[in-house]
């Protein structure tokens, strides 16, 4: 019989936000009624454009698509300012993640995140046989800001992958630009991994020209998230070609299909639905903000720049899981913080930005909790 290595003997999955067919079928809540918060969806949906392509080329599903994603990239470079040979597509952000574990980091050496984290950066580390740090000493736990001085305490000189998420994820903090620079000047012998997948809630064009001017940067990023296209799972990379080249080594042949290129080179051209998901999530961010100072028992983290946020349980009597489930009881879902993020700890949730009707019920249900 054949075993798994030593990473895969005891593997620990992903956890995603509940599905609302799902809460709506154990709690017998009305569809409608539910307020799913626990997966970063954009609220009005996916891109009308990309929607409309998709659908345009369904007549041709027995064709193969470009093996490379050609068309997705040539318009990813043209819009961000890039050469195609500088851009690599996946089946969403996280196969890039995948491809840039098994490319850059050999087994026994040792990738850098913070803590907590986008899961995922962990997990496929460990099921690839590499030692994921997670710099939990790094992360204020009331502001949840990045210490980067601590966080540049923590490479080795077996680090071979750094990450930076901005904003972070589960917190929506920011890194100025500056203290960005700092990291990548500071892991001159290592990739480092800049995961922009919110950076349209930070208001900003994110950081994704610094690739121009460093040799050991890769910027990913997403079209699940402002773009609404979770379900077609399209992701990007931009680094210098020597990277890109390294990563289409080990990338799949055909890993994306036909309709997510047009979907996503489509998607692309649809400023009107980014700019109208990005006015949503920040007018409601701003607006949640205030809904919570009517709580005691539970503090909502400042400063996120992103379609998230999370909110400190105060309350000693009580803790994430069984606030997660009153919670459900009540028709919203959200994250636990205890069993969605690996260091953050029962105190904490991790809850989306949303319609304002969706966070009133979050605010509603929180406050109706024994």
């Amino acid at each position: 019989m054949r075993h798994a290595h030593a990473g895969l003997e005891t593997p620990e999955y992903y956890v995603p936000g509940l599905s609302a067919d799902y809460v709506a079928q154990r709690y017998g809540i009305p569809l409608a009624d539910i307020a799913k918060l626990g997966s970063a969806e954009n609220p009005h949906g996916a891109s009308p454009l990309a929607t409309e392509a998709v659908r345009e080329y369904l007549g041709a599903l027995h064709l193969y698509p470009s093996w490379t994603a050609d068309p997705l990239r040539e318009k990813i470079a043209v819009t961000y300012g890039f050469d195609p040979s500088e851009v690599i597509c996946g089946a969403g952000e996280t196969e890039i993640l995948s491809l840039i574990t098994r490319a850059f980091c050999a087994p026994g050496n040792k990738i850098q995140m913070p803590g907590p984290c986008f899961p995922i950066y962990h997990l496929f580390a460990e099921a690839e046989g590499r030692i994921p740090v997670l710099v939990h000493s790094a992360t204020n736990r009331q502001s949840m800001a990045l210490d980067v001085d601590a966080y540049l305490e923590a490479v080795e000189p077996n680090t071979r992958i750094v990450y930076i998420t901005n904003p972070h994820s589960p917190s929506g903090t920011w890194l100025e630009e500056a203290e960005v620079r700092r990291i990548i000047d500071a892991s001159a012998d290592a990739l480092v991994v800049l995961d922009e997948a919110y950076v349209h809630y930070s208001e900003t064009s994110g950081y994704i020209h610094l690739v121009h001017e460093y040799e050991n940067l890769a910027v990913l990023r997403t079209f699940s998230k402002a773009y609404g296209l979770a379900g077609l799972r399209i992701g990007f990379g931009v680094a210098s070609q020597p990277i890109i080249d390294t990563l289409m080594a080990v990338k799949p042949t055909w890993n994306l299909g036909q309709l997510q290129i047009v979907g996503g080179v489509a998607a692309l051209n649809d400023h009107e639905h980014v700019a109208r998901t990005v006015r949503t999530i920040v007018e409601n961010r701003d607006y949640v903000e205030r809904r919570f100072e009517e709580l005691d028992r539970f503090r909502m983290v400042r400063g996120s720049r992103s379609n998230f946020f999370l909110v400190e349980i105060l309350d000693l009597d009580t803790d994430s899981t069984k606030v997660f489930e009153g919670l459900l009881e009540r028709g919203v879902v959200v994250k636990d913080g205890s069993v969605s993020f690996r260091g953050l700890d029962d105190r904490f949730l991790r809850c989306d930005v949303n319609l304002q009707i969706h966070m009133d019920r979050l605010v509603d249900a929180l406050n109706d909790l024994p």
